[in-house]
């Protein structure tokens, strides 16, 4: 699935965790999580169970932009951890039931 992987460069990951740190502060943020719903799997959670995720990972070169940032449930959250989206697609089709 990740035939090329390249890593953004460790000021880069620096900079942007700071200010994932500054907008999880943020009342944007607070909203956004208020929901109750997880991105990636539509689950329904308290909104301090929703964890902050970059669609494009900070280590893919991903910013922490409002854009860019979607609440995630832990379990997706892990499992999605440096994936783009459509390398999280691909994996969702690989472990969907072929029964369905």
């Amino acid at each position: 699935m990740l035939d090329f992987f390249i890593a953004a460069d460790e000021e880069h990951i620096r900079r942007e965790k700071a200010k994932a740190r500054e907008l999880r502060a943020s009342q944007w943020w607070k909203r956004k999580r208020s929901t109750g719903i997880c991105h990636y799997c539509t689950g329904k959670f308290r909104p301090d169970e929703l964890t902050m995720d970059h669609l494009i990972p900070i280590v893919r070169g991903g910013k922490s932009v409002h854009g860019n940032l979607v609440p995630a449930c832990k379990d997706c959250n892990n499992k999605k951890k440096y994936l783009l989206p459509m390398e999280w697609e691909e994996y969702l089709r690989s472990i969907k039931d072929p029964n369905e």
